[in-house]
């Protein structure tokens, strides 16, 4: 097996304009079919993108033997539910972010993977893959700017529609779960650690009931991550990684533009500013293939759900926070 057949989990947004193009521009993979519980939904999805197979309900797509590989982009409630379902049917599953609704239900999805060793599942962290952050790991690994002590970001947009799934509380909607989790992943991402101790603040929308502002912060042993999520802000996006030497600056750290380099700086104070313009990327595309290699080379997916199981217990930690008004130890 060369190409991995791609089958999508119904005609969510994310599929549509970003995942289902990335496979059709990977390396490895092809769109073979994509379903909907309503068929009059996906038809349309289908004849646009130029997919072959259309199914129903997402039970008929598990079962069609011309699929390798599962992309599950429904709402979070849904996500450790089918992805199960995923790996009873035989197919490996690239996963949408947040993977859970909480820790508790990450474990239950990685316990169930030992079932499956055959099979692949991963958390669909797509920024982890742009050469962006693959420069600004290597720089902090090196020690370009010295001793790494504080990360600092920033992620929000607006959008208080009461129907969009993001401003549903009861499937797991809200800015720390859609938003925040980029930002306490690219944390642990950066220091290779696990935070300590963790203090959130939350506002809560009066209607919708979910977090329209939420603020975090991580107590690592070797320093700081702090954060800001919004739902309800001025959209705006940006990570700074602080350390005792210099400084590197992220422009667009989540939503990397596909048509144009994307650019970070060095800041240090004994020279000039460096700014790097990296090559034009499709991180959706880059992360396809890396997830289609580890199933055509039977090696293990570079992020492990280990990793999501460890961020989901940090949004777990920022949620009792808020609500004791105290730190919590993790």
């Amino acid at each position: 097996m060369k190409t991995i057949r791609w089958g999508i989990l119904s005609t969510a947004k994310i599929a549509r304009e970003q995942i289902i193009p990335a496979i059709e521009a990977s390396d490895t993979g092809m769109v073979m079919a994509i379903a909907s519980r309503k068929i009059e939904f996906a038809q349309p999805v289908a004849k646009l993108l130029n997919i072959p197979q259309v199914y129903g309900c997402y039970e008929d797509l598990l079962a069609a033997p011309e699929i390798d590989a599962i992309f599950n982009p429904l709402p979070n409630h849904l996500h450790v539910p089918w992805t199960i379902r995923a790996l009873q049917a035989g197919k490996h599953v690239l996963c949408e972010k947040p993977l859970a609704l909480d820790a508790t239900e990450a474990q239950s999805l990685l316990d169930t993977t030992h079932d499956y060793p055959h099979l692949k599942v991963m958390e669909a962290f797509m920024y982890r893959f742009h050469p962006q952050w693959i420069t600004a790991k290597r720089w902090v690994d090196q020690g370009r700017i010295g001793r790494l002590c504080a990360i600092q970001s920033f992620f929000s947009y607006f959008n208080d529609d009461p129907a969009n799934i993001r401003n549903q509380a009861q499937i797991g909607g809200g800015g720390l779960m859609d938003i925040g989790c980029y930002c306490i992943s690219l944390s642990r991402f950066i220091f290779g650690a696990e935070p300590q101790r963790v203090m959130g603040l939350m506002d809560t929308d009066p209607e919708l009931q979910t977090d329209r502002l939420t603020s975090g912060m991580l107590h690592f042993a070797q320093g700081q991550s702090s954060f800001t999520c919004s739902t309800q802000c001025m959209p705006y996006q940006r990570v700074n990684l602080l350390g005792t030497q210099g400084r590197i600056e992220i422009e667009i750290p989540f939503n990397a533009p596909s048509d144009r380099p994307c650019r970070i700086w060095m800041h240090r104070q004994d020279q000039e500013s460096q700014e790097v313009a990296l090559d034009t990327s499709n991180q959706y595309s880059l992360q396809v293939d890396a997830f289609a290699h580890a199933i055509l080379e039977d090696t293990p997916v570079p992020t492990p759900l280990s990793d999501a199981v460890a961020n989901m217990r940090v949004i777990d930690g920022l949620r009792q926070s808020s609500q004791t008004n105290a730190w919590v130890e993790l």
